[in-house]
């Protein structure tokens, strides 16, 4: 009897990796939920088509390496390469506020070429999706925040626990850059 629930206990997942999936799920509800919202608010018509501007497509690889960078540090944090760790995770902190400057700017972009955030609906569902998702790249910003303030206060020490907080930072982050990108081929694909 203590065997089975002595093996339990090992297969179980971590409550902060089961509370990251489950705010995962239900981020992925809601965006999915937006962008059904949006199919159907086109089909009913009066839809202004509007083109993305060029710098969305900017912003698209600068999360895509965003998130190369932040895995390559967590392997080199698991490695003991402690400098590449400490780099990378700067890397990538530049390049997360690089991906909202660009974001910001997309935005004015959008608003130059005559599709405000009140021109049509069309324009508003952008605006409020990618919007969303900026500040959901924002939460992420501020977890790398404070994993380079452990990785720069803190003496090194690849720990379980600190694994286990650095694990959440990358599963997080590599979220947001695959909703991203299926937001960004999502609006392209709805454009054509």
């Amino acid at each position: 009897m203590n065997t089975v629930s002595t093996e339990y206990g090992h297969n179980k997942i971590h409550s902060h990796k089961f509370a990251l999936w489950v705010a995962i799920a239900t981020i992925i509800m809601m965006f999915g939920a937006f962008t059904s919202a949006y199919i159907v608010r086109r089909a009913a018509g009066n839809w202004y088509e509007f083109k993305l501007p060029d710098i969305f497509f900017l912003n698209t690889l600068v999360i895509v390496v965003s998130s190369i960078t932040l895995h390559a540090s967590y392997r080199a944090f698991l490695r003991g390469i402690e400098k590449q760790y400490k780099a990378l995770l700067l890397v990538t902190f530049v390049l997360g506020i690089t991906f909202v400057v660009l974001q910001y700017m997309g935005w004015n972009a959008m608003t130059e070429m005559g599709a405000t955030f009140t021109t049509n609906p069309s324009s508003s569902f952008v605006y409020v999706i990618s919007g969303l998702h900026a500040a959901h790249v924002l939460g992420g910003v501020a977890a790398l925040i404070v994993a380079m303030v452990h990785a720069h206060v803190l003496p090194y020490k690849p720990t379980p626990r600190r694994r286990l907080r650095f694990e959440l930072v990358v599963h997080y982050w590599h979220f947001v850059d695959a909703l991203w990108v299926y937001l960004f081929v999502f609006f392209l694909i709805q454009s054509a």
